[in-house]
């Protein structure tokens, strides 16, 4: 917006080069902005075991950051019986941690993403591409508690509603 206001503005004080440079810089912008937003991201899940060693490390390396959106997690191994890495262009890009609670209902225990892959896709990606799954398994509905803010507007970003003070749910 701003290069192609100094080009429009160069365009009606006729300063020539004022207005080519800027036009120049906006259509270059546009072309990277399209190539962004236009760009098709693969996204797959790797089903892990429980004692995975990558998966320690991963929850061990990055536990500073879980504890800002699920203060007091702490991996109990034999509670999660769903649990898989979100890959992103085969990088991974955050872990999904769950345990069937009944046989209709799956508990939430971890869903982390990484920063840098903090844009809502990987939420989308497990919870409207992967909807189909869980209902082929007998999966209604998925409950996930939230203590803070910013997790319980990435919930209700994702179609959950508040059924409770930190509890959250979505049905399929």
């Amino acid at each position: 917006m701003g290069a192609s206001s100094f080009a429009l503005y160069g365009i009606l004080i006729n300063a020539v080069p004022v207005s080519l440079l800027n036009g120049f810089i906006t259509v270059v912008n546009i072309y990277y902005l399209s190539k962004i937003y236009s760009k098709k991201e693969q996204f797959e899940t790797l089903e892990v075991r429980a004692d995975n060693k990558y998966l320690l490390k991963f929850l061990k390396f990055h536990n500073k950051e879980i504890q800002k959106f699920f203060p007091g997690f702490e991996y109990k191994p034999e509670i999660n019986t769903i649990s898989f890495f979100i890959l992103r262009d085969m990088n991974v890009a955050g872990v999904f941690l769950a345990h069937q609670q009944d046989d209709e209902t799956i508990r939430v225990g971890l869903d982390f993403v990484i920063p840098q892959y903090r844009d809502f896709k990987n939420g989308k990606y497990i919870f409207h591409r992967l909807r189909n799954e869980f209902i082929n398994q007998g999966i209604k509905r998925v409950v996930s508690p939230s203590y803070t803010k910013k997790h319980s507007k990435y919930l209700l970003k994702m179609g959950f509603k508040k059924r409770g003070d930190n509890l959250f749910e979505k049905r399929f």
